[in-house]
């Protein structure tokens, strides 16, 4: 009997989301281990807490925000291609309300008497700071608004702002990259409270999500629109509100991400700032778990680790050498690797696997 149990423990556990993506970054951390000397070393210097694991948290919280509110919008069946576009957006306004000194292509003011003033903001803190998600969330509405009232594919309606986006973000600050001395904003992303604070942020993030989708109805109501809407829509739920909320949260969430990004490099950069992070949201979700297309079920914790596997497999790579110019070519193996995993073959193969070997021990 308890070796039925252990077999039938053993299925659970092979078939669950986060299997796939926990023995991806225990394969990548393995290899660490073996071929990184020093990989795992942690030190304490001033109250705060360095090492490669530590930096593999912190550079990841850009991602992992992405990738909770990509999660929602996957889970509804659509897709948010413009998460990057709207993390420049957010980032430019966050600067352009902290330094507006801009006009034109030239600076106005007494510029020499700001230069390196850590106080320096002309508006409040909380104000950029609220002003930045507010712009995010419009632009997450517009994306729900096509998709939801407009009826427009959301590979097609992202798409608009994808384009458009960076040029918004241009128009904001005038091609100009504005440097940011506050160092209360700067703290955001480059903070320390023994961890990286940027940890605290997404943490925070992931708790509020999961806390917004498990312990309310609107989870079950947006896995209920990704399987069927025109059902969901027969039931008394209102799949347009519901895909607006999963879109305007995508766009939120981009805000955080672009906070988050533009503090730690203190510099507004409409053309940098997000570049293809999209697609690191979208693969971190599908190596989570959420079946992209298909919409229904989906995992948040299963997205952060996705999350935590392209940042880890990145580190790695530059640790042993791989060239920057390499990492896409990488990013792309794991796409393959993923599909292959998560298809229908592979999971039957696993599961095959899996019956034999609770067969074997039942009779032995």
């Amino acid at each position: 009997m308890s070796t039925i149990r252990s077999a039938a423990r053993r299925g659970r556990v092979t078939e669950s989301r986060l299997f796939v993506p926990l023995i991806a970054l225990g394969l990548i951390l393995l290899f660490d281990l073996l071929f990184v000397p020093g990989f795992f070393n942690l030190e304490m210097k001033d109250g705060h807490l360095y090492g490669s694991l530590v930096d593999i948290l912190r550079n990841s919280a850009p991602t992992v925000a992405l990738a909770i509110g990509m999660t929602i919008v996957i889970a509804t069946g659509g897709v948010d291609l413009s998460v990057g576009a709207i993390m420049a957006i957010a980032a430019s306004v966050a600067c352009i309300l902290i330094d507006p000194r801009i006009i034109g292509l030239n600076l106005a003011g007494n510029i020499q008497a700001v230069v390196g003033d850590p106080t320096y903001s002309f508006v409040p803190i909380p104000v950029v700071i609220i002003a930045a998600l507010l712009v995010a969330v419009v632009c997450g509405l517009w994306n729900g608004g096509l998709v939801a009232f407009g009826r427009i594919q959301p590979m097609v309606a992202t798409l608009i702002l994808m384009i458009a986006g960076r040029g918004i973000a241009q128009l904001i600050t005038n091609s100009i990259k504005i440097i940011i001395f506050n160092d209360t904003f700067a703290f955001i992303g480059n903070g320390f409270v023994v961890l990286p604070f940027s940890l605290f942020v997404v943490t925070a993030l992931l708790v509020g999500t999961w806390l917004l989708t498990r312990r309310t109805a609107i989870g079950l109501f947006v896995e209920s629109v990704g399987i069927s809407f025109r059902a969901s829509l027969y039931s008394g739920i209102n799949e347009k509100r519901i895909k607006l909320f999963a879109y305007a949260f995508s766009g939120f969430c981009a805000g955080v991400a672009a906070l988050i990004a533009v503090s730690s490099i203190r510099t507004s950069d409409a053309n940098q700032i997000g570049l293809y992070t999209e697609l690191d949201a979208i693969l971190a979700v599908v190596i989570g778990g959420t079946v992209l297309g298909a919409g229904g079920r989906f995992s948040l914790l299963g997205s952060v680790i996705g999350a935590l596997v392209i940042q880890a497999t990145q580190t790695s790579m530059y640790a042993i050498g791989v060239p920057a110019s390499a990492i896409t070519a990488v990013k792309a193996m794991m796409v393959i690797i993923v599909i292959l995993l998560y298809s229908p073959q592979a999971q039957d193969l696993f599961k095959r696997a899996g019956a034999r070997i609770g067969r074997r021990q039942v009779t032995a």
